[in-house]
């Protein structure tokens, strides 16, 4: 008689819990599951969403493209919104996971400059799928104490013995191999087995001269003098030099990487209208200047643009000019083949002594 009564309230409290499981917050209506880069959000500005919409914003962190891809493509979570760059959003476009938006619930999207709309048809040929966010170019963060000058004009002086264990290249296949490949007068995008391998090459001499591979510390530590120059990108550089006056930024002439950060709207997404909601506060002026601080990346918002201080909107570090863009190429989603050759090729290089 005992076990019939434990049974039964067993059963009971099974009942319960699936009944309040239904009523959880990943089946609300009112949350929002976002993925995006670390450190590229103002807080303060999600908590005004929160606070103005009552959509509870669950931000999910990754460091780069691929890390995203992965996380995305193991399916354990139902991202609604997600932010990366331009190659693996086209990347999921031609994989079809990506949704149309619905400009008509992302009204202010008209303060976007549509220069960068045009940027954006590189990947996202009829503008259906992403909204630009933030945009820049890769080049060289150096101390000018400590490095000549007149060679940070290309990428060859990463290869300089002068700076053995002074220099900071990417943690990033794409990036890293970008500046070995424009070194040798190569596309960004090439899928040449010889011409990637000779990249290779390049990265093993230039290992043993490396400090580290970092990606969003290596403005940490040219702050700090830690190092004589490092590959990174032009926000990072514009705050950097905020922080010391003895750091200049130079996009080598050989040409580098423009790339632009966008918004898309996942296949996995449950909360497809609060994801456009959001998309839509970003673009508020506001918000839009709240996350320019944050992060001091260059802004598609001409609004913000020209509310900024005159030295800040003619600051070439942070908005390149039309020239340095022209000399630059956007990456491009690699074939399944080449991306796994590449990605083998660099963890060669990272394991090398």
């Amino acid at each position: 008689m005992k076990i019939k009564k434990a049974l039964c309230c067993l059963l009971i409290c099974l009942a319960i819990s699936w009944l309040f499981a239904g009523c959880g917050p990943k089946d609300s209506e009112n949350t929002l599951t976002v993925l995006n880069y670390g450190k590229y959000l103002d807080p303060d500005a999600i908590e005004m969403f929160e606070e103005e919409t009552g959509i509870k914003v669950e931000l999910e962190e990754y460091v780069t493209p691929e890390n995203m891809y992965t996380k995305y493509r193991a399916g354990a979570i139902d991202y609604d919104l997600i932010c990366t760059s331009d190659y693996m959003v086209e990347k999921l476009i031609q994989e079809g996971e990506v949704l149309e938006l619905d400009y008509s619930n992302i009204p202010l999207s008209e303060n976007l400059d549509s220069t960068y709309f045009e940027f954006s048809k590189s990947f996202d040929p009829e503008n259906k799928y992403a909204i630009p966010y933030f945009f820049g170019t890769v080049g060289i963060l150096y101390n000018k104490d400590m490095v000549d000058e007149s060679k940070v004009n290309s990428w060859n002086i990463l290869w300089d013995q002068e700076y053995s264990g002074q220099i900071i290249m990417a943690d990033s296949v794409r990036d890293s191999f970008m500046v070995a490949l424009k070194l040798l007068g190569c596309s960004l995008n090439t899928t040449d087995d010889a011409q990637l391998k000779e990249a290779q090459d390049l990265l093993l001499k230039q290992k043993p001269l490396v400090y580290s591979y970092l990606v969003d510390e290596a403005q940490d530590e040219m702050i700090s003098e830690n190092a004589a120059m490092a590959v990174v990108y032009s926000g990072e550089a514009g705050y950097a030099l905020e922080f010391n006056d003895k750091l200049a930024f130079s996009v080598p002439e050989e040409g580098s990487n423009m790339w632009i950060d966008s918004w898309f709207i996942p296949k996995s997404a449950r909360h497809k209208e609060n994801a456009e909601k959001f998309l839509n506060f970003l673009c508020r002026e506001d918000i839009s200047m709240m996350n320019f601080d944050y992060v001091y990346y260059a802004t598609p918002n001409q609004k913000t643009r020209k509310a900024l201080d005159l030295d800040l909107q003619e600051n070439t570090t942070i908005f390149p000019p039309t020239e340095t863009l022209n000399n630059c190429e956007v990456l491009k989603p690699l074939d399944d083949e080449t991306t796994m050759k590449l990605n083998l090729l660099w963890k060669e290089v990272k394991a090398a002594d």
